[in-house]
């Protein structure tokens, strides 16, 4: 931007000198026949050239540049002059920044959160086992922190994504999967990456803040299928116990019903002998004669068989 300047200035520099000195651009003289006429004068645009040409060279090759520190990131003006890691000294800025670029740099960083995704990554599990991930994750960096990361990295944060931080999460997935049993990693997966998450912050605390990571985490085809099969017999297992949970309830609900009908038989029995042994105390022979007189319908037999008082009933012919 500053080149530019440099160049509009100096060519509006050389159109103006060329029109406030256009008086001298033509000079009078005399031709072969001797006759008085005006003549071109070279020598008129000497000065706007040499300000034309001044102006290219110097817009250049000039060193100073201005820069502009978005909104959400923190600029960082450094000077490359130095014994420290070749920083001798460094400045936040914000908002417009001149600067020479002979002898300082400026540089953005983010102070909000990241998103990164790496390709695809082996780690090796406890017992030797063998996995593929696809981390990905979610990154901030700390604020008074990012010049100390650039004098020791001496990296932009692009590069710094794709090489130191890379390299730490995936040491820091590396040494936590080394600890868990595979079957563990997958049936707590949730446990599993939030160690992740706790090693790469204590690692990565001095300069960055790391959260929501997923290992994307997936076993080899063997170790899937052993996976799933102990997963099924882990099922098969609790399917059956609840089966037998449900049998053991069944029969209790069934001795309770039995004993509850055997009950009921029991209070039945019992009701109808009380009620026999209370009917057979009340029938006297007099009650009983009683009843035959109700029952009889006052006709007479026929034929009394001898003293014995039987009525003995022959038909007529």
């Amino acid at each position: 931007m500053i080149s530019t300047v440099i160049f509009v200035v100096c060519l509006i520099a050389a159109v103006l000198t060329a029109l406030k000195t256009r008086g001298s651009m033509f000079v009078k003289g005399t031709n072969s026949y001797g006759n008085q006429v005006e003549k071109f004068s070279a020598s008129w645009l000497i000065k706007p050239i040499v300000i034309f040409v001044a102006g290219i060279v110097i817009s250049m090759f000039q060193p100073f540049a201005i820069e502009k520190v978005d909104a959400g990131h923190k600029g960082l003006k450094i000077n490359l002059v130095g014994d420290q890691r070749g920083v001798s000294s460094y400045q936040y800025k914000t908002g417009w920044v001149l600067y020479n670029t002979w002898t300082e740099q400026v540089l953005e960083f983010p102070t909000y959160q990241q998103h990164i995704e790496y390709e695809d990554q082996g780690v090796i599990l406890k017992g030797g086992f063998s996995a593929t991930i696809k981390p990905t994750f979610n990154y901030s960096l700390r604020e008074d922190a990012i010049g100390d990361m650039f004098v020791n990295l001496r990296l932009p944060i692009s590069e710094v994504e794709r090489g130191w931080l890379k390299n730490a999460i995936i040491g820091a997935v590396n040494d936590v999967a080394n600890t868990w049993e595979v079957d563990s990693i997958f049936n707590h997966r949730q446990a599993f990456e939030s160690a992740i998450v706790a090693e790469c912050n204590v690692r990565l605390s001095k300069w960055f803040n790391v959260s929501q990571l997923r290992t994307n985490i997936t076993p080899p085809e063997a170790l899937q299928e052993s996976i799933i099969a102990k997963t099924k017999a882990i099922q098969q297992a609790e399917a059956s116990e609840q089966q037998a949970i449900a049998a053991i309830s069944e029969g209790r609900r069934k001795v309770a019903v039995a004993r509850a009908d055997s009950a009921e038989t029991v209070i039945n029995a019992n009701a109808a002998a009380k009620s026999i042994r209370i009917k057979q105390s009340e029938l006297s022979p007099l009650y009983i004669e009683y009843l035959k007189a109700n029952a009889w319908d006052g006709k007479l037999p026929t034929t009394v068989a001898g003293n014995s008082g039987m009525f003995l009933n022959v038909n007529k012919q």
